[in-house]
């Protein structure tokens, strides 16, 4: 995991994770559309301003946590804010449930680990994001037990099994909804 240096501010670092992900200045959060690439296949979804709400926070996660945006880390990222919670962000328990339950399918240690990562700190949920963008990264990263560790104890695994088994059965209904009709319209187009 690549951090940002922590004498930065928030708002530094965040605008360097914009730019090093192609994010654009200020993360094109005015966007109207994003396009999600699914494999070859470009996605196009809406983003309105729930979706940018959660997206604020996230984006300072990824500054925060170092977890990357290629489809491995944004799974772990999933774990890590699932396991501290996203408060009243209804699109980021949406987002994150559907990548928690991919990191479980497809790896199931790094995303247990991360949600672990997740239960021992704090995230941002709850909190006004734009409140931190002025203070150090270093500041905020021990302000919030980012990378407190320990081992995991019986709450822990419970909350592993009880948030899995729901994010899982997300991840069920998400494929039979949105990817089987989608390839079957690859198929049926090709």
């Amino acid at each position: 995991m690549d951090h940002y240096a922590g004498e930065l501010t928030m708002r530094e670092a965040r605008e360097q994770y914009f730019v090093a992900n192609g994010f654009g200045a200020g993360g094109n959060y005015h966007k109207k559309w994003e396009v999600f690439r699914l494999g070859p296949i470009p996605l196009p979804i809406p983003n309105p301003p729930a979706r940018v709400r959660a997206l604020q926070y996230h984006d300072l996660h990824h500054v925060l946590t170092g977890y990357e945006t290629d489809w491995r880390s944004e799974f772990e990222i999933s774990a890590w804010e699932v396991a501290g919670g996203c408060g009243r962000e209804w699109v980021a328990w949406a987002l994150n449930l559907a990548g928690f339950a991919g990191g479980l399918m497809t790896m199931p240690r790094r995303t247990i680990a991360a949600f672990m990562r997740g239960r021992r700190g704090e995230n941002l949920y709850g909190e006004d994001p734009e409140a931190y963008l002025d203070r150090r990264v270093d500041e905020v990263r021990a302000a919030m037990g980012v990378d407190r560790s320990g081992p995991a104890v019986g709450a822990d695994w419970r909350a592993l099994w009880g948030w899995g088994a729901l994010a899982l059965l997300w991840g069920a209904l998400h494929f039979a909804v949105l990817i089987v009709p989608l390839v079957a319209l690859v198929r049926w187009l090709a």
